[in-house]
């Protein structure tokens, strides 16, 4: 995509930054949309068709969903549990009112996604920060320190962020397990945030939470979207799956019109990218692949830089502890490279774990402008070094 077009948009990402800056913050991907997307959208909107959304077979975002689950990850949600909402924060906001009081506690992996972490505390629920640890293949649970914090802490919700967002590691099926033993030990419903899951690279792959055995199923909210793996954020359209029958039974007694409704057109684009666009989704995925290579060498020039190659996502966690920065990175980067990437310190605040050096960079963009993005980071650096 031209970076002028870019600028020229709505989209926070280019048009939040200063002219001379380029942007490699926001989740959002700078590859444009499907075709079949804007085809359906266009369709809908030849045909003045944006009246209030009624499909008399039932909801086709649903049984896109339902479909999606079961073909290309096993997993068979259960009928009549899905519910279709504006995006991920509408959801874990949802999920944090129904399931605990003021002054619980909700578990989660920090670091972790920014708006999460704010939302948890803007509720007045406590912050417990389950370890990520670095390690010489990427990331890792200890699950004993895990069990600790839960016996110690006693959550009332735990969040997982499945694959992990921002050090982008897939979590392998063993350490799923481990996880949902604790969950099912203390009895604690699970917010399972599988939105990243059509972004996992080769070898890895995604295992979705509420698919791993029956028992903790019945502890599940799996939440997800077409909106990262599509590049369709605007469209504000997710989908809870509502495997704990408590949430279910509690948003099924709330008034019809609390949660409001996504339009026609997020449902349109929602069903024509998980029903149509596999080919459009695959093909950026070898761009991403190649673009994470990119920075992994990169990243392999740097040896003052702590890098570890994400697994899944199209983020890359850096940090720049040992890079000698005056100030935090992210701010360093604007001011010597006109580069915007995400502060490390938000995926930490709220919380006793300190990530003020490192920062998110965000390469799904053209090759073209990645390169031109590690170059400047590059002289930022050589001014340091």
């Amino acid at each position: 995509m031209n970076p002028a077009r870019l600028r020229d948009g709505h989209g926070a990402k280019w048009t939040a930054v200063e002219p001379d800056v380029l942007p490699a913050w926001v989740a959002d991907m700078d590859l444009g949309i499907p075709e079949p997307v804007s085809a359906r959208l266009l369709e809908t909107i030849h045909r003045q068709d944006l009246g209030y959304p009624y499909w008399p077979g039932g909801d086709p975002v649903v049984a896109a969903f339902a479909e999606r689950m079961r073909d290309r990850f096993g997993w068979q949600p259960r009928e009549g549990r899905t519910r279709v909402l504006s995006d991920l924060i509408q959801i874990l906001q949802i999920v944090i009112e129904h399931t605990t009081e003021p002054g619980d506690a909700i578990a989660l992996h920090v670091p972790s996604y920014p708006p999460f972490l704010a939302a948890i505390h803007r509720a007045g629920r406590r912050i417990v920060a389950l370890p990520i640890e670095p390690a010489a293949a990427g990331w890792s649970l200890d699950l004993d320190r895990h069990r600790e914090l839960f016996a110690a802490t006693r959550p009332r919700l735990f969040v997982l962020v499945n694959p992990h967002n921002p050090t982008g590691r897939a979590f392998r099926e063993a350490e799923l397990r481990g996880l949902a033993e604790i969950a099912v030990e203390h009895g604690i419903p699970v917010l399972s945030d599988e939105i990243h899951a059509d972004l996992t690279y080769r070898p890895h792959r995604h295992t979705p939470f509420a698919s791993l055995d029956p028992a903790v199923a019945e502890l599940v909210i799996t939440a997800t979207s077409a909106t990262k793996a599509f590049n369709l954020a605007g469209t504000r359209c997710a989908v809870a799956h509502l495997g704990h029958t408590p949430t279910a039974e509690a948003l099924d007694r709330a008034p019809l019109d609390y949660f409001g409704t996504p339009s026609v057109l997020s449902r349109i684009a929602t069903v024509a990218a998980w029903r149509e666009s596999d080919d459009w989704q695959q093909s950026v995925l070898r761009l991403l692949t190649h673009n994470r290579d990119r920075v992994t060498e990169w990243a392999a020039g740097h040896p003052e830089l702590g890098y570890r190659p994400p697994e899944a996502t199209y983020l890359a966690w850096l940090d720049f502890a040992r890079a000698g920065l005056p100030v935090a990175p992210a701010a360093e980067m604007v001011k010597q490279a006109r580069v915007h990437l995400s502060a490390g310190a938000e995926f930490t605040q709220h919380t006793p774990v300190a990530s003020d050096s490192f920062a998110r960079l965000n390469f799904a963009t053209t090759t073209a402008v990645l390169d031109e993005i590690l170059h400047r980071i590059d002289t930022a650096l050589e001014r340091h070094a």
